[in-house]
């Protein structure tokens, strides 16, 4: 996808301007924020648009280079930089693909047990801390906001904040149904079985971009239970938050204090309001959107877990690794995300130059 000389100029007049304003001293508050906003954005798409401005004004140079003493080396670098445009000009299309405007923000990750009973509880909390070991290599933070485990050290259901550099951009595509098929520990007849359990990742928004209203919430708390009388409390600090408008419901039992609990609850509450409300702006593109490698919609099965064979697939984009131990414990999961990413920008370049 070669991009025109006059894209290149506007590309670097815009960044110049938007450095000139920063420089000025004269932006306040929203004003400068947003410029810094778009300022970061730019500055990469910058940078290489200023590189192949440099590499197409260099082989103009040396094609008009009629000393016959220096011709050889003219030539030698002549393919050197015809070699390297190409590569130049993809990464340019790449960063200036649209962004989805909630990649860079951190994310609610909720992983709820499925069909399979104590055996998809177990699988949800291998999942669980996959994403955990991932998030570390990431040099992400990951709290627990709310967990609810069985006797055998599964969840039933566990929500995760997840914060730190780009965590939504990798993980948005984690969403969806992720299929187990193994002996569980439960079986005494050694057959296999197929477990499931759902994975959701949430944008986690501003307080500014969702303003929920005191009238439009109903807040009942009661006494928090663990799996098989463990942690159980002695006081009312358990919350569970009703979203009248939209009929959303929200539990919160893990901390032991109420207020910290009702914090926590909120938290997840905005994060699906967020989402809701990203989904009903997104209209025709959501269209779009699914046509990429996942809609995000949390009943499509996406990938498979298969114990006896030692593999994973992720059956958008037909890959298929057999370093099932290395994926669930977190390193080779980077290996899948990276593909579905990859896989993702190709599409969208292809819907661009179509």
């Amino acid at each position: 996808m070669s991009v025109s000389e006059a894209r290149l100029a506007q590309i670097a007049n815009r960044f110049a301007e938007l450095e000139a304003r920063l420089a000025s001293g004269t932006l306040e508050g929203p004003e400068f924020i947003a410029a810094s906003r778009d300022y970061a954005e730019l500055e990469p798409v910058a940078r290489v648009a200023r590189e192949i401005a440099d590499m197409r004004a260099e082989l103009l140079s040396l094609a008009a280079l009629d000393d016959p003493d220096m011709r050889e080396l003219a030539d030698e670098e002549l393919r050197r930089i015809n070699a390297e445009l190409p590569e130049a000009e993809h990464r340019l299309a790449l960063a200036m693909l649209p962004r989805d405007a909630a990649d860079s923000r951190p994310a609610m990750l909720e992983i709820r047990a499925g069909t399979g009973g104590d055996e998809a509880a177990l699988f949800a909390a291998d999942l669980y801390r996959m994403y955990e070991r991932y998030a570390a290599e990431q040099g992400w933070r990951v709290e627990v906001v709310s967990v609810n485990a069985n006797d055998l050290g599964g969840y039933k259901e566990v929500v995760a904040n997840v914060t730190g550099s780009g965590v939504f951009a990798k993980l948005k595509f984690e969403s969806g149904v992720h299929r187990v098929q193994r002996v569980p520990v439960t079986e005494s007849g050694g057959r296999i079985h197929t477990s499931a359990a759902t994975v959701a990742v949430l944008p986690e928004p501003d307080e500014v971009d969702i303003l929920i209203e005191d009238k439009d919430l109903k807040i009942d708390v009661y006494r928090a239970s663990g799996a098989g009388g463990q942690h159980v409390n002695t006081t009312d600090s358990a919350v569970r938050i009703t979203h009248l408008p939209t009929g959303t419901v929200v539990t919160c039992q893990d901390g032991r204090s109420q207020h910290k609990n009702k914090e926590k609850a909120m938290q997840v509450l905005r994060a699906r309001l967020f989402e809701a409300q990203r989904d009903a702006a997104q209209g025709e593109e959501a269209e779009a959107r699914k046509a990429m490698v996942g809609s995000g919609d949390r009943s499509e099965r996406i990938r498979t877990y298969n114990f006896p064979q030692g593999r994973v697939t992720d059956h958008r984009i037909n890959l298929t690794l057999h370093r099932l131990p290395e994926i669930l414990e977190g390193p080779g999961l980077a290996e899948l995300i990276d593909a579905l990413i990859a896989e993702d920008q190709a599409k969208r370049l292809a819907a661009m130059d179509g």
